[in-house]
């Protein structure tokens, strides 16, 4: 049993509008909300049984096939590195939506049967009718559903660079959650070679490992949101998270936004470019561009230019994201 602290929770009916979603987003912190979902036509038809919920998919389904991943038994659907980090555990096959759904529906619970997982699907391309038949009015218009299915799995913990609802339409799941700045103690991979984008935790959803004694102290802080069909989680761009849906089928749809974006470009891209940059660069340099950073970037000290007039702030005053980019863009082109 996880003696882990569990994430904050409302009801629905608590968050009924955008404005009380939109608090909840402000505070950067994960939130469950009860029953967000519980009166969509796609959870209605997973609680009456899971024939029914095939039978919705299938009504919504044009027919377009994508890649699912597929393990073998001995893996019990966790997805994940092979033994060591050039290959992984699980093939791919390239399957329809209502079939890959059907097969988890007609294997699950079956000893010694493979375990079938597909993600990340935009329900505008395969399954064009969802976001009109399950409307989410509380998130900004830009932010569309995706669908995820399979039996039961285990995701290794990883970030999201976007803002993320997660919302359990068939099955149950639970969330473990790290904070962000818990990423040194969580022994992070390769951030270009991972199962499906992301970086993920070696440490967290292994046994005991000598080789991770830090992540005791991530597990320290870790929390902890069990999800039943209707439920939801706010989850914000950068906590760690690994998900495991227990039951023998299950279904999830998410929305991933930015919420406080200020232009086109995504903060990681500007890391990467750091990355290139700077981290190769001798210790004493470093400190010195970390100085720098600090003080036009994340502002301790409140905004750099504070001691004069806002009219005299130039490329540091408020709406000047583009002028910014475009200088940036010059300087890449030499």
């Amino acid at each position: 049993m996880s003696t882990a602290a569990h994430v904050a929770e409302h009801a629905a009916a608590d968050v009924a509008t955008p404005a009380a979603f939109d608090a909840i987003v402000a505070t950067c912190r994960p939130a469950v909300i009860r029953g967000l979902c519980g009166d969509w036509p796609i959870t209605r038809a997973s609680t009456d049984s899971a024939d029914a919920l095939a039978d919705y998919v299938a009504a919504l389904d044009p027919g377009r096939s994508a890649e699912a991943f597929v393990g073998a038994p001995t893996i019990a659907g966790r997805y994940y590195y092979g033994e060591s980090l050039d290959g992984f555990n699980f093939t791919r096959e390239t399957i329809g939506v209502t079939a890959a759904l059907r097969r988890v529906i007609d294997t699950a619970g079956v000893t010694g049967a493979p375990t079938l997982y597909l993600g990340s699907l935009p329900t505008a391309a395969y399954l064009p009718r969802f976001a009109d038949d399950n409307p989410l009015p509380l998130l900004p218009a830009a932010a569309r559903p995706r669908i995820w299915l399979g039996h039961a799995s285990v995701v290794a913990c990883h970030h999201d660079n976007s803002d993320n609802l997660a919302c359990v339409v068939a099955g149950q799941r639970r969330f473990t959650l790290y904070p962000p700045d818990a990423i040194a103690d969580l022994y992070v991979g390769p951030i270009d070679h991972n199962m499906a984008g992301q970086p993920v935790s070696l440490a967290a959803g292994a046994s005991e490992d000598p080789r991770f004694p830090r992540f005791a102290a991530a597990r320290e802080r870790a929390l902890v949101a069990d999800l039943a069909p209707g439920d939801a989680l706010f989850l914000p761009k950068l906590w760690w998270h690994q998900v495991e849906a227990t039951s023998p089928v299950n279904v999830l749809v998410n929305y991933w936004w930015d919420a406080f974006a200020t232009g086109p470009d995504s903060p990681y891209t500007a890391m990467l470019l750091a990355l290139a940059a700077i981290a190769e660069r001798p210790e004493r340099e470093r400190a010195a561009w970390r100085a720098f950073f600090d003080h036009y970037v994340f502002r301790p000290d409140g905004h750099p230019l504070a001691h004069l007039p806002e009219e005299r702030h130039g490329l540091l005053g408020r709406g000047q994201g583009g002028k910014l980019r475009a200088m940036v863009m010059r300087l890449l082109r030499g």
